[in-house]
């Protein structure tokens, strides 16, 4: 069985950690099934550089050529059937985001992609988390990265209207956003209420699914707007010492849960949708459905 399947990779360079993400693709008679191999999440900050001054420091990039440096390894030791590198907000907004990647190649062979918050979006859109839905309803797809978040509006299966907006978890942890941004959030998340009314969010991202997790609720089961609420009145008088001890989470975790929760609880109230269903899927995922999708369009 482990010698009929397909290898993939993807990396996802965020704002508040970079992902190395190793998956099967196994090619069955009832349709090809994704399988996670290993997942290393690497807590390197990008963001606190690139929102505060516009550029990521050498010791930061230092630290991001050893990561790809160590993918490099591990991609040939899991004998990948092709690979790709995304980087989202934090490096697309640093002045040096270019520089990066211009090094990072000549550093380790490894070619990064700066991919818009459109494509970001899309490659999201590629997990086909629709398909277990009610497809009579409209769904709003959000993912809230460390800088900035994703929507993603469909209906009956189909990808209706997108949107990024520079709103993310360090942005918000350094206070670094401006209101004009939450107003044409607001308004954006009004039209979409007052045209689609979505029934329930699907919530992408580190931070939502601990969040879920902590639940302890069914994948798919929808997370009630009113529990939100309560889970969020918790986590804000838990200190962040509280929240790794009795929680479990990690450091860069606790730090910046309450917000990503205040953010989801935004996005509730301003679209009318009634809770949140967490799929535990995101841009890795998105990446590995992609890399299937062009090598199979490869072999037509």
């Amino acid at each position: 069985m482990m010698e009929s399947s397909l290898k993939f990779a993807a990396v996802d360079i965020g704002s508040n950690a970079v992902r190395l993400f190793f998956g099967y693709v196994f090619e069955t008679e009832f349709g090809p099934v994704f399988k996670k191999a290993s997942l290393v999440r690497l807590p390197i900050r990008l963001g606190e550089d690139s929102f505060h001054h516009r550029k990521i420091q050498q010791s930061k990039i230092d630290e991001l050529i050893e990561a790809m440096k160590a993918f490099d390894h591990l991609k040939k030791a899991f004998h990948v059937t092709s690979y790709k590198v995304c980087a989202t907000s934090a490096m697309r907004d640093a002045i040096n985001g270019k520089q990066i990647v211009a090094e990072v190649l000549e550093e380790t062979g490894i070619e990064i992609e700066l991919i818009s918050g459109d494509e970001e979006a899309s490659l999201i859109f590629e997990n086909h988390i629709e398909e277990n839905l009610d497809s009579e309803q409209a769904y709003l797809y959000m993912d809230v990265g460390g800088g900035s978040t994703e929507l993603t509006l469909f209906r009956e299966g189909k990808k209706v209207k997108a949107k990024s907006f520079n709103i993310g978890t360090i942005r918000l942890k350094e206070d670094l956003v401006p209101e004009d941004t939450w107003q044409e959030l607001k308004l954006w998340l009004n039209e979409i209420k007052l045209e689609y009314a979505p029934k329930n969010i699907i919530g992408s991202g580190g931070n939502i699914n601990t969040l879920f997790k902590l639940t302890q609720r069914q994948e798919m089961e929808v997370f009630p707007q009113d529990e939100v609420k309560a889970w969020h009145r918790r986590l804000k008088v838990l200190s962040f010492d509280e929240k790794i001890s009795k929680l479990g989470l990690r450091a860069d975790r606790a730090d910046v849960i309450v917000s990503a929760t205040e953010l989801f609880l935004f996005a509730l109230s301003k679209s009318g949708c009634e809770g949140i269903i967490v799929p535990k899927v995101g841009l890795v995922d998105g990446i590995i459905q992609h890399l299937y999708k062009e090598y199979k369009n490869a072999k037509k």
